[in-house]
């Protein structure tokens, strides 16, 4: 019998990350799925936006498989739940701001006319 029931709340570590969803480990003997669509009910596009190796979150057990020790899990039901989109480095361009400073001419220009329009 398992130490652990429907409907318990704990913590898993991920280990994994796939385009469907996120594995992860309870303890020494259990492991789990967290597929996306146990994520969230909004749109997913990228699981890597909200979890990377190594987190740790807070997981409801939604069926065990006492056979092969797998858990099946889900977070969007935990209240307060601990899905938050991680925030990304920007990476600089080789353009940078080259862009913006080639059409600033261009933008102030076509303002000019159409206020002069106006008046």
């Amino acid at each position: 019998m398992s130490k652990y029931k429907k409907g318990d709340i704990v913590d898993a570590k991920v280990t994994d990350i796939q385009k469907y969803g996120a594995f992860v480990r309870v303890d020494d003997y259990y492991t789990g799925l967290i597929h996306i669509s146990q994520m969230s009910d909004k749109f997913i596009s990228d699981i890597n936006d909200y979890f990377e190796k190594g987190d740790v979150v807070k997981v409801k057990i939604m069926d065990i498989d006492e056979v092969n020790n797998q858990l099946t899990l889900s977070i969007k039901d935990i209240e307060g739940s601990n899905l938050r989109m991680k925030r990304k480095e920007i990476k600089e361009t080789v353009f940078g701001f080259y862009l913006l400073k080639k059409s600033l001419p261009y933008w102030i220009d076509k303002k000019i006319k159409e206020f002069d329009k106006k008046i």
